[in-house]
């Protein structure tokens, strides 16, 4: 009786920690999860002259309300205006708040839903995704005011 136990034991424990390796494993998934940059250092960060050329090669193609097309979710990031006001969910910013604002979060790539992952690569299109400094230059000037 006391080896139909020990049996029974060593089968569970090794079925357990097997179990456990492998939802390990599942979870850590092939590539680590993605961090926020932090914030620049720089002072005085404005939309025209720092954020503005960063969205110009990277969203404007899809977020622009002066194209052919209206802006991609009401989103158009070619104006101060436009970007503080947000799209048709809403505003993507917080000013003062970079690290909760969705729009830090679409363009590092951070978060549940790939699908809101931004730049998108369009027919082909090779998107360009941002830079790490970018990032940080986009933070900077959200927690200085978004102005």
């Amino acid at each position: 009786m006391n080896t139909i136990k020990l049996t029974l034991a060593i089968a569970l424990t090794g079925a357990f920690g097997l179990a456990v390796v492998r939802a390990d494993d599942a979870s850590s998934g092939s590539t680590a999860p993605a961090t926020l940059p932090p914030a620049s250092t720089k002072t005085g960060v404005t939309f025209d002259t720092d954020i503005k050329p960063i969205f110009q090669d990277s969203c404007m193609p899809c977020h622009s309300s002066t194209g052919p097309r209206k802006p991609r979710g009401g989103l158009a990031l070619d104006t101060l205006a436009g970007t503080v006001k947000g799209g048709k969910d809403g505003p993507v910013l917080k000013a003062g708040d970079s690290a909760h604002s969705d729009l830090v979060l679409s363009v590092a790539h951070i978060g549940d839903d790939p699908d809101g992952f931004m730049p998108k690569a369009m027919k082909g299109k090779t998107a360009k995704v941002l830079t790490p400094d970018q990032i940080g230059l986009i933070r900077a000037w959200i927690d200085q005011g978004a102005k």
